[in-house]
């Protein structure tokens, strides 16, 4: 009998190395650079019946691939995957969800304790020596204590972060565009009206044609001249120019971002303020939580070349019916 030929998998550009290391048990890898084009000839094209991605898979790139079955997609959001056109095709895209939920709502946590009580700045007030030399670091002006959160975006991530801020005692509301009738939390139908409500806002929303520069200087005049704003979501969501300018004038109170809208480049302006906390998109960046992330990448596809079935389907592409 016949010995059936290795699917051939795609990686375009850098993933996590475990995901080339375990697809390469069962499959042929193709590595190529992520660049402008895909540049594939037609036989090496014809091969590819699975792609592992972390980042962008263009439509073009799609079409040039004219036995592909499967697009792994490396992360919760994959805005950057044209799935309409894999849709079209047939084609099923998956990505990570849930791995990552804890890892990211620890991360918001942390950023909110940063920001208002300017940690990351006592810390170097500390080793700059300015301890010793100044005497006792500024008191912060800001607390957590009896604050009102509200929360852009309840879905699996959003509701991690409400639970894990309720053992600090601050009042929870949220805005999305359904309320929810299996959590007490307060609801709001408009994110404005959140914001004019709580005095502090945290992010955590999809990049959608909705969410882009959803919080825009209204919604941060909203919030407010106590308010903080808390980004673990999309760098495209918050209007940075208004945001840059409501910080100036003082119409908020701080920020914290862990994204930013052209990340790596980040505003120089906001990294003058003395009350903005900043990370380089480190919410899921630890070891343990990548490692979940590239092994479901990975497993989604072990499971459509086994059973035909993927693991964790986007919406757009159902799973099939068997």
């Amino acid at each position: 009998m016949a010995i059936q030929p290795r699917p051939t998998i795609l990686v375009p550009g850098r993933i996590n190395p475990r995901v080339t290391d375990r697809l390469a048990e069962r499959f042929d890898v193709l590595c190529v650079p992520h660049g402008p084009d895909l540049e594939l000839g037609e036989a090496e094209a014809a091969r590819v019946r699975g792609v592992a991605v972390s980042g962008a898979l263009p439509g073009r790139w799609i079409a040039q691939l004219p036995n592909l079955q499967v697009i792994s997609s490396f992360g919760v959001g994959y805005d950057a995957v044209d799935v309409a056109e894999a849709a079209g095709r047939g084609i099923f895209v998956t990505n990570t969800p849930d791995v990552l939920n804890d890892e990211v709502a620890d991360t918001a946590v942390a950023l909110l304790i940063n920001t208002v009580r300017q940690l990351p700045q006592a810390e170097t007030w500390l080793r700059q020596g300015r301890w010793e030399r100044e005497g006792p670091f500024p008191l912060s002006p800001l607390s957590l204590k009896g604050r009102h959160v509200g929360i852009h975006g309840l879905g699996r991530i959003g509701r991690e972060i409400a639970r894990r801020l309720e053992p600090f005692k601050v009042r929870i509301s949220y805005h999305t565009r359904r309320p929810r009738t299996d959590l007490g939390y307060g609801y709001f139908p408009s994110l404005t009206a959140l914001a004019e409500a709580v005095d502090t806002l945290i992010s955590i929303v999809p990049k959608t044609p909705e969410t882009f520069k959803a919080i825009n200087a209204d919604v941060l005049s909203a919030l407010g001249p106590n308010g903080v704003l808390i980004n673990v979501g999309r760098g495209w969501t918050v209007d940075e120019e208004a945001l840059i300018e409501a910080l100036r004038s003082g119409t908020i109170a701080g920020a914290g971002l862990d994204v930013f809208q052209d990340e790596p480049r980040v505003p120089e302006e906001l990294l003058t303020f003395p009350n903005v906390s900043l990370l380089p998109h480190v919410a899921s960046a630890s070891v343990p939580t990548r490692n979940a992330m590239a092994d479901l990448v990975v497993d989604n596809l072990f499971s459509w070349f086994e059973t035909g079935r993927v693991l964790t389907p986007v919406p757009e592409t159902p799973q099939p019916v068997k």
